[in-house]
């Protein structure tokens, strides 16, 4: 096996894969965005296979935190992994595990040339999401946040990319100026501890001005949750704010 390459050459080839992918998707509109083969013409951005494999969650999760749990696991007041924790938040939705094909293109849409895939992967989720949602009456959609700087740096933010195909599909307002982030915390790693995460974006999460949330149902949309300590702060503000309910909704689950 050879060594891993330096983060900044790891880097450069994930930007230049995204781009060849963004500029494979221009030139020729029939190729699937998740593995680069040719599409029939009755099929859109994915191909079945992948299609599939992406929208379809192989093993059962916690409905409070999303977390992989067994298939006779007791999550009536949550699972191993969030049990005795206090979340912002009171119910979160996942579209699948953060491994294998959707880790693969979350990875590609954190990249500057990422947003046309984020699109594309918002409007797979939300065609899986919707009916989910369904009897549940959403009031307005949320994106978390980025801090100005590091969305400066990405070109855009993935999450509220994410938020707007939902929005679209549920037929739902879109708020992305209801929260903002007040400081440009450190990146949440694995390497952190759960304690460490939560520290780490505590108190990081303001309400926009104006906003009026009260007794409103509220999706907010992230691209992955591990502790579910990012979530819960971006959450604090709305609950704050007088919200009924608050939903996550995240496209992948990873391990802490």
């Amino acid at each position: 096996m050879s060594d891993p390459l330096p983060p900044w050459q790891q880097y450069l080839l994930n930007a230049g894969h995204s781009l060849t992918q963004g500029v494979l998707q221009l030139l020729y509109a029939n190729v699937c965005w998740g593995c680069g083969a040719s599409l029939r013409p009755d099929q859109k951005h994915f191909c079945d296979t992948c299609r599939h494999t992406l929208t379809t969650d192989p093993l059962p999760s916690c409905p409070r935190c999303s977390s992989t749990v067994g298939p006779f696991s007791d999550i009536g007041d949550g699972c191993h992994a969030c049990r005795g924790q206090s979340f912002a938040f009171d119910r979160t939705l996942r579209l699948g595990p953060y491994e294998g094909a959707l880790r693969e293109l979350v990875l590609k849409m954190k990249h500057h040339s990422g947003e046309v895939l984020a699109e594309l992967l918002g409007e797979l989720w939300a065609e899986q999401l919707a009916p989910r949602l369904h009897g549940t009456a959403i009031d307005a959609v949320v994106p978390i946040p980025l801090h100005w700087w590091r969305r400066l740096g990405r070109g855009y933010n993935q999450s509220a990319t994410l938020a707007r195909a939902l929005s679209h599909r549920l037929r739902v307002p879109l708020h992305t100026g209801w929260l903002w982030r007040s400081r440009n915390t450190p990146r949440q790693t694995y390497q952190m501890s759960p304690e460490a995460r939560r520290a780490n974006v505590r108190g990081a999460f303001r309400l926009g001005s104006g906003v009026d949330a009260r007794g409103k149902t509220v999706l907010l949309v992230d691209d992955v949750m591990t502790t579910g300590a990012t979530a819960s702060e971006a959450a604090r503000p709305l609950r704050s704010a007088g919200t009924a309910q608050l939903i996550v909704a995240v496209l992948a689950h990873g391990h802490g």
